[in-house]
């Protein structure tokens, strides 16, 4: 493959009367573009391909559906309903919260506006049209997921919880919403109906809500009705989403599994047939997209919520009904992927690196914890899957496992309060089946995110470090902020620009062959494992690019700092490294921006940086953005610095404790 691409690239870029450099990049883009299929895997390839051809020739047996729309109801009878005091989740009273962020207000009488995208108050044009002939994504609108969000039904859970603690009100509300959705989302047409993922999570929470008014056993013809089209929706396109080897696969396959049952309980005959489809998706991509070491196929820590929440939900039904258990392949797999999210969750706050792509899931948002907060889904799945926990939890993962039926656990020996848990000792951690790796010393912590892609990679994050302090993520990845925004802002997010690491010559180190995809994917050289030495536990990685830009990092951490060690070369113009800092007051030495050989020094509340090159660097200190919710982004101080020359750059974080 190297030699035919080298020889294809040498006889274009002869080729009398043509511009070398523009036949080369094309020779080079199409070499990278096939050997990134051949990575992708030409079954799934050949899954997303017969979908899409189906679709456009009208052959898919999805566009002959037909089902009973229930547009009156009553959804839920609300007769069946225990009282309780137990706290849910407030926010959807007044008003609601879009991605665990944004406000909408609510109406006693007029449900929203089921088509209009929230984001930007645009209105889904041509929403009577059947899915299929509708744009994935239409510049008329923005991004759809301001449209999706509110048809993700986080209400009905809410309104649900409501109905039980005695608000009169809600059940009715819950009714009308519902009815007033069903008639502007006629079955399969319009944009609420494009994504088999998102109708799976109306499934899940229409299930919860059941459980939680007490009526899985006996629900109405208007919710086996809804449950029925939905199904019907999920399983012919599931191959579809399991050709994508990512969350959309696990979240249908949840659906159809749990839903399925359902309706087997209750008398519909199709239902055995999605519970076993659902099983066995459920089975396979346990198997295939989460590593032994637990790192999920999207390098995204809310992605692996996501997905860890839908198979929490599978586990959570199947012992409550029952039902045969999974396989000791997919429980294990479950109990590592479980570990994974453990190391990154700081156990005071629930925050997590926000490293990956980021949309916003939150599939169970059953308590006001807030949406960073990771506490209730990693306490859920230690629950279900028989593991240890250190302590109760806070009041919020209680009330968590407590709605749905669940008593918190807890292993604790230590005197402290209930709500106010000891840190849990860890100890550093290499995840090497997807590249990561958790340093821990005390109340230090570093994760350090290096190239292990059997997946496609949905940021260009080589190399990446978050280092926190306790609970403070001082040095912090960017977030996704959103997924059809302006190009510069896509660029700047997903890009060099959003992480803590070297950018190479204004460029990303891997070429975009698509809005979700990049070519040319990196693997790490020159790793060098975990290590303990008197100075602190140490890892290496490397990589070289496609231009020859090489990038090897180093750290240590120690008791009270951490020391990186860069090595660049390879570069044509410039390197830029760039620490990303955590909002507040930084003191620099940079006066100017002429270069200097003497140590680059910033000061903050937190902590101490100092960077020092063997070669003459420029810095400065610019501001910069983060998305820590989907949809919306906030300022932050970026330290960057400059060298034209290769070299070897030294940064030291020292704690100010």
């Amino acid at each position: 493959m190297e030699f035919a691409k080298f020889a294809l690239a040498t006889r274009l870029t002869h080729t009398p009367g043509i511009g070398r450099e523009r036949l080369r990049n094309k020779s080079l883009l199409f070499f990278s573009k096939l050997q990134t299929y051949r990575r992708l895997g030409f079954g799934n390839i050949a899954r997303v391909a017969w979908y899409r051809a189906q679709l456009r020739y009208g052959w898919h047996p999805v566009q002959k559906l037909s089902a009973v729309a229930p547009t009156s109801g009553p959804f839920f009878r609300g007769d069946s309903i225990s009282r309780t005091d137990r706290a849910g989740n407030s926010k959807w009273q007044q008003s609601g919260r879009l991605f665990g962020f944004h406000p909408v207000a609510l109406s006693d009488e007029q449900p929203p506006n089921w088509l209009l995208n929230q984001l930007n108050q645009q209105e889904y044009p041509n929403a009577d049209q059947p899915w299929w002939k509708l744009a994935d994504f239409d510049n008329r609108v923005g991004d759809i997921k301001g449209v999706w969000e509110l048809s993700r039904w986080d209400w009905v859970l809410a309104f649900a919880q409501q109905a039980t603690q005695g608000h009169h009100q809600a059940l009715g509300r819950l009714n009308h919403w519902l009815s007033d959705w069903c008639q502007h989302n006629p079955n399969y047409r319009g944009p609420n109906w494009k994504c088999g993922q998102e109708a799976s999570i109306r499934v899940l929470h229409l299930v919860v809500a059941a459980h939680v008014l007490n009526e899985t056993k006996q629900p109405t013809a208007a919710v086996r009705a809804l449950i029925v089209a939905h199904l019907q929706r999920i399983a012919p396109t599931i191959s579809y989403a399991v050709g994508q080897s990512n969350n959309h696969a696990t979240s249908e396959a949840a659906a159809l599994f749990i839903g399925g049952d359902w309706l087997r309980q209750i008398g519909e005959s199709a239902g055995e047939r999605w519970n076993r489809l659902g099983r066995d998706w459920l089975e396979d991509r346990a198997a295939t997209l989460i590593e032994p070491d637990g790192t999920f196929s999207q390098y995204s820590v809310n992605y692996h919520r996501l997905m860890l929440d839908a198979y929490s939900l599978c586990l959570w039904w199947q012992s409550k009904h029952s039902l045969p258990a999974f396989s000791q392949v997919t429980v294990n797999r479950l109990k590592a992927a479980t570990d994974w999210l453990d190391h990154l969750v700081d156990p005071d706050t629930g925050d997590v690196p926000n490293l990956g792509a980021n949309d916003g899931a939150n599939l169970l948002p059953l308590t006001d914890a807030d949406y960073r907060d990771y506490r209730p889904s990693l306490a859920l799945a230690k629950q279900l899957l028989a593991m240890k926990t250190t302590t109760a939890g806070d009041e919020n993962t209680r009330n968590h496992l407590a709605w749905l039926g669940l008593e918190s656990k807890t292993n604790n020996t230590t005197n402290a309060p209930r709500d106010q848990p000891a840190t849990p000792v860890r100890r550093s951690r290499v995840f090497d089946d997807g590249g990561f790796a958790v340093l821990q010393n005390g109340n230090l912590k570093a994760v350090f995110r290096y190239p292990r892609f059997r997946f496609r990679p949905g940021h260009c994050d080589a190399l990446h470090v978050d280092f926190w302090v306790g609970s403070q993520n001082l040095l912090r990845d960017a977030g996704s902020y959103s997924y059809n925004c302006e190009p510069d802002l896509e660029a700047y997010f997903k890009g060099p620009s959003g992480h803590n690491s070297i950018e190479f010559d204004q460029r990303e180190p891997m070429p975009k062959l698509g809005r979700f995809l990049y070519g040319d994917w990196l693997t790490t050289r020159d790793f060098q494992p975990l290590a303990a030495s008197p100075t602190g536990d140490s890892i290496q990685a490397a990589y070289r690019d496609r231009w020859g830009a090489a990038h090897c990092r180093k750290l240590t951490l120690g008791d009270s700092q951490l020391d990186v060690t860069d090595t660049v070369a390879g570069f044509q113009e410039q390197a830029v490294l760039r620490w990303r800092l955590a909002p507040g007051s930084w003191e620099s030495n940079v006066v100017d921006e002429s270069p200097t050989m003497g140590p680059v020094i910033v000061k903050g509340p937190l902590a101490t940086i100092t960077v020092s090159a063997s070669v003459p660097l420029f810095s400065q200190v610019v501001e910069g953005w983060e998305s820590r919710y989907y949809g919306h982004k906030s300022p932050l101080p970026v330290l960057e610095v400059v060298v034209t020359k290769p070299c070897q750059i030294q940064t030291t974080i020292a704690t100010n404790s």
